[in-house]
């Protein structure tokens, strides 16, 4: 059975909580213009030493700015925040008819990442027809070197960071691979456009992979198709290889990529 908190930790946690709260009534609150210290305090019905110890901190992370004269106003991580949640969002609206064709034509489940620090990020997932249970979610972050999703969005990335992120994913993995045959396989994957995941990352669970590119070339995601490996032989993964490249290379068409004949 478990242990209620103790007062003191809920009396923290509440404390925390109301602390964050207040933070982000001061960003809404400079949202709608520049505000000096008094003008913040008043608007927020809080003490001048209670505002400016919140305001200092916003600006010390970024997400307020302070100008003498001005006062205080949005900062450089929001705009950085809000781009990347433009983007993120643009994304899933591009792919989310075309991950829904793929998955109703391989009857299997279809996802869409992107590359977040050193992890795959999965932003959607499009359940397929068979009665399988694929364990990620939306929201969930995976390693790089064990996934089809993450293999094919480091496609482009130099050797050296492919082997350093097999070195230190491989430290807390249960699927161990050499070294010599994973490289050989991302090169082989670079020429095909494409990546497998041969239950590395899932027991029994197999996987296609392909990356989006924008306008400029650049990887700025990837889709796979998962399915139990009774249904992933080696023989339907190169079949399927094509159909999850067309459809790749359709979302990065709409998300201002040209075919160069690649």
């Amino acid at each position: 059975m478990s242990t209620p908190p103790s007062d003191a930790t809920s009396a923290s946690v509440g404390a925390g909580s109301q602390t964050l709260m207040r933070g982000l009534d001061v960003i809404e609150a400079v949202s709608e213009g520049s505000l000096s210290l008094a003008e913040l305090a008043q608007r927020l019905d809080l003490a001048k030493s209670t505002a400016h110890r919140l305001a200092s901190a916003l600006v010390d992370r970024g997400y307020l700015g302070f100008t003498p004269r001005a006062g205080y106003r949005l900062g450089p991580k929001l705009l950085a925040l809000g781009h990347l949640a433009h983007a993120q969002t643009d994304l899933i609206q591009v792919a989310r008819d075309h991950l829904e064709r793929l998955a109703a034509s391989s009857e299997d489940t279809v996802h869409l990442g992107i590359l977040d620090g050193d992890q795959a990020l999965y932003l959607d997932k499009v359940a397929g027809r068979r009665r399988i249970t694929i364990s990620s979610r939306v929201g969930d972050r995976h390693p790089l070197s064990s996934t089809g999703l993450g293999k094919a969005l480091m496609l482009d990335h130099p050797v050296d960071y492919w082997l350093d992120r097999l070195a230190r994913e491989q430290e807390t993995s249960t699927h161990r691979i050499a070294a010599d045959l994973w490289r050989e396989r991302m090169d082989g994957y670079v020429v095909a456009g494409r990546a497998f995941d041969l239950e590395e990352n899932e027991d029994q669970i197999r996987c296609v992979a392909a990356p989006l590119r924008d306008a400029s070339g650049k990887i700025v995601g990837a889709i796979s198709v998962s399915s139990a490996a009774q249904y992933m032989d080696d023989a339907r993964m190169d079949a399927l290889s094509h159909d999850v490249v067309t459809t790749a290379r359709a979302i990065s068409r709409d998300l201002g990529w040209t075919d160069k004949g690649k």
